[in-house]
């Protein structure tokens, strides 16, 4: 049975250093909540560490500039760690060839032309149309507004066809950009596997995007982990995965199952729906304050 807690610092204390995610937790895609951003302000006051782990598909200087701009203070954070980093290693170490067929918008082009140093000397990966291409990179849809999976069918048939291996940068199926619903990436790469397609995911909730964060922070192995976040089949499912506790942000995607006030979830309805998806994080919280 999960445990509704007022606020961050209710726990805090028995963690060193926590996993947030962005979307819905510290902000809304358009303006951070201020509440949010205090909470983790205190947690690294109190000596934690704070990780921004995030399914965005682009490498994490563009993420950071994006808080920037929303006025999210660098004295929220410690780091910030994206599934466009991890993946961008992967496409660079030539998981789905050096030829690729980008689905995506041009605000992602840093994930192909900004490449860590480490890789300059790997050889080019270039875009290039679907009938010449090794493999698929999904960013996200060309129409991230308009666009549903299904209006990819016929491109997905002809790529599985070819054997074609998907690189998903951002397993997140849909977020919220204000009052909004857009689907992301992981749409796409779930419709591809129904197709009958392969998908390589590098965001949460697998395995790479932990081990980076992990490596990054370089705490002892005895160091306790918590993971916040408002996916139950990312930031949750991850969380369990990997064998740490999570805190639950009830009040982001699956705000309208628990009840009028989206800070203070009904505890019935939040413990059925969390039986529904055979989940059941250590905490919950109507937002993160």
């Amino acid at each position: 049975m999960t445990r509704i807690v007022p606020s961050l610092s209710q726990i805090s204390l028995n963690y060193d250093a926590v996993f947030c995610d962005l979307w819905g937790c510290l902000h809304n895609g358009k303006a951070a909540y201020p509440a949010a951003v205090a909470a983790l302000q205190e947690y690294r006051r109190s000596g934690g560490r704070v990780v921004l782990m995030t399914n965005a598909p682009r490498p994490n200087q563009y993420v950071i500039a994006q808080l920037d701009r929303m006025g999210v203070p660098r004295d929220a954070w410690d780091m910030v760690v994206s599934s466009g980093d991890a993946a961008q290693e992967a496409m660079l170490d030539g998981a789905v060839g050096r030829k690729v067929w980008h689905v995506g918008l041009s605000k992602d082009d840093g994930f192909f032309e900004d490449i860590p140093p480490q890789w300059a000397d790997a050889p080019a990966v270039t875009r290039v149309p679907l009938d010449e291409a090794e493999g698929v990179v999904v960013t996200g849809p060309f129409d991230e507004v308009n666009e549903a999976p299904e209006d990819y069918r016929s491109r997905f048939l002809q790529a599985r066809e070819r054997g074609l291996k998907l690189l998903c940068a951002n397993p997140d199926v849909v977020v919220d950009m204000g009052e909004t619903r857009i689907y992301c990436a992981g749409a796409l790469a779930e419709f591809y596997e129904e197709l009958g397609g392969t998908s390589l995911y590098f965001g949460k909730p697998h395995p790479p995007i932990y081990e980076r964060a992990k490596r990054l922070l370089n705490l002892p192995e005895t160091a306790r982990f918590l993971a916040i976040g408002d996916g139950i089949n990312t930031d949750v499912r991850g969380a369990q995965q990997e064998g740490i506790d999570c805190l639950f942000v009830t009040g982001g995607l699956a705000a309208d199952n628990f009840g009028a006030d989206v800070e203070n979830p009904e505890p019935q309805r939040l413990e059925e729906w969390l039986a529904s998806h055979t989940l059941s994080p250590e905490f919950s919280i109507g937002r993160l304050r």
